[in-house]
């Protein structure tokens, strides 16, 4: 017997209820799964390029910064800044644009910072100077710091519940995929084009690409469900049914609850509401245990460079001529690609197991497997021989692996969805330009802790900040595996048990 859509259709619901629905067709059949319309595919194509982006000329800075140092003449404290300056820029970018979605929409922001990344993106092929070339770098990494909570949320709060975690984390991805195309591309232009303009052209081709995403995030629509959380129930209808566009349609008819806008007793979209009790539980999981990442994640950094070499044993130690100089950056483009090949396959994993085993139990398995590689790296210290490789690389891929299954996947995924929609953008965008802090941290404290502990005592630190990780996550654990996004409001504010009671 046929179902009468349309009365069942006319009940008031949250846009959430209306995006997690199953479709029913006019001959009662259901659909198994909720299928995605077009504008879902096309946000989420929009929000994965943007990651491919950001993965594209992180990694190809790196590829180019010999010979930026070289045609500029800069020393170690300048190659230092150079390298800071686009976390510099995501910290800033992640509080001072990002938050900034819970006031003007997250379409908006989508669009201004692919705007910025595009224009420093241009800018930097034809810097003249160090300085202007620094500038450009942290302007692109305002950009890339707006993208982190921009790109969750644009996901997130256009998708089923049920397939949050795996859309957002295969977006995610691109960032790695991004990677091993900005090492492939630079490598390709080395080869095409073996002088010291070669970095030039490496961000040049990423010029056009990126102009044709910023006029296309244009046609998506706005976020139905921020829309109605700020209480725009008629913008929110309308967004509602954009999104929805399906053959044959359902639903029929998009019938809104009637929402006020928030008032101050529930944050009302202020950043100090993460500060408040009933959201603190909230920012300490979605910051703390990002940073402790970050820590790990960018202190390996600093070996990668020396087993790289290790492995494949042509880096010119002493550059005498501009032929060493290429083949040096030629060696680390390789380097970087295989490496990256290990972030990829750690995220897949992810992916797969995100909305299945859940983002907590991931969470604490990846730091506890980074502690583990890492404690395997630490014997290598004091050892020669092919022993001493096969021990650095055995845990190096190791953490490689477990911290994309865990930590790297995870805390972006969780600052994204434990936070309710008013300020979802605040509490995201905290969280990133937190977790930066650890990062730019790193990237100056380390070398020189390095020569003041040693390895060994430097890696025991990293071990430890790992399982702190773990800790932490456990003790103010919120479990968003497939939780509609209208029940975070109330599991942020729960006891760990009573929220996963919720779930």
């Amino acid at each position: 017997m046929p179902i009468d859509i349309n009365s069942v259709a006319s009940q008031p619901r949250t846009v959430q209820q209306y995006i997690d629905e199953l479709p029913v067709w006019p001959d009662g059949t259901h659909l198994p799964s909720t299928p995605m319309t077009s504008m879902q595919r096309l946000i989420w194509m929009l929000a994965a390029a943007g990651k491919f982006f950001e993965g594209f000329v992180v990694f190809m800075t790196g590829v180019a910064l010999p010979l930026i140092a070289r045609q500029f003449e800069i020393g170690p404290a300048q190659r230092g800044l150079v390298t800071a300056a686009s976390l510099c820029g995501i910290l800033v970018g992640a509080v001072g644009l990002g938050t900034l979605s819970d006031q003007f929409g997250r379409k908006a922001m989508f669009i201004v910072e692919m705007i910025i990344f595009t224009a420093f993106l241009g800018a930097a092929v034809f810097c003249t100077s160090f300085i202007s070339l620094v500038i450009c770098l942290f302007g692109l990494g305002l950009a890339l710091g707006c993208d982190y909570p921009t790109a969750h949320m644009i996901i997130s709060e256009s998708i089923p519940s049920t397939s949050r975690g795996k859309l957002v984390l295969g977006a995610f991805a691109f960032q790695a995929v991004g990677a091993v195309a900005g090492a492939a591309v630079g490598y390709a232009v080395l080869t095409i084009v073996p002088n010291l303009d070669a970095w030039r052209w490496m961000f040049a081709t990423a010029v056009i690409p990126a102009a044709v995403v910023t006029v296309a995030r244009f046609w998506i629509t706005e976020s139905a469900n921020w829309l109605h959380s700020k209480g725009n129930t008629e913008r929110a209808t309308v967004a509602a049914q954009k999104l929805l566009v399906r053959t044959p349609q359902y639903p029929q008819n998009v019938v809104l609850m009637q929402k006020a806008a928030p008032g101050h007793g529930h944050g009302g979209g202020s950043f100090f509401s993460l500060f408040q009790k009933r959201y603190r539980r909230a920012t300490i999981l979605a910051s703390v245990p990002w940073f402790l990442q970050d820590l790990a994640t960018y202190g390996i950094g600093i070996f990668a460079p020396t087993i790289l070499a290790t492995a494949f044993g042509h880096k010119a130690e002493h550059v005498r001529s501009m032929s060493d100089l290429i083949a040096n950056a030629t060696e680390g483009a390789k380097g970087d690609a295989m490496i990256t090949l290990l972030l990829i396959i750690g995220i897949i994993f992810a992916v797969m197991l995100a909305d299945k085993v859940g983002r907590i139990r991931l969470q604490i398995i990846g730091f506890i497997g980074c502690a583990v590689g890492l404690l395997i790296a630490s014997l290598s210290v004091g050892l020669t021989g092919t022993l001493s490789v096969v021990l650095i690389f055995i845990g190096f891929m190791l953490f490689q692996f477990m911290t994309n299954l865990g930590p790297n996947a995870q805390t972006y995924l969780l600052a994204g969805e434990v936070f309710p929609t008013a300020i979802r953008g605040a509490g995201a965008g905290f969280a990133a330009a937190f977790a930066k802090i650890g990062a730019v941290a790193t990237a100056f404290l380390f070398p020189i802790l390095l020569d003041v502990v040693g390895t060994r005592m430097l890696l025991y630190g990293l071990i430890i900040s790992s399982l702190l990780g773990a800790v932490v996550t456990w003790f103010f654990r919120i479990e968003t595996a497939g939780v509609n996004l209208d029940q975070i409001d109330e599991i942020a504010a729960a006891t760990p048990e009573k929220s996963k009671a919720i779930a």
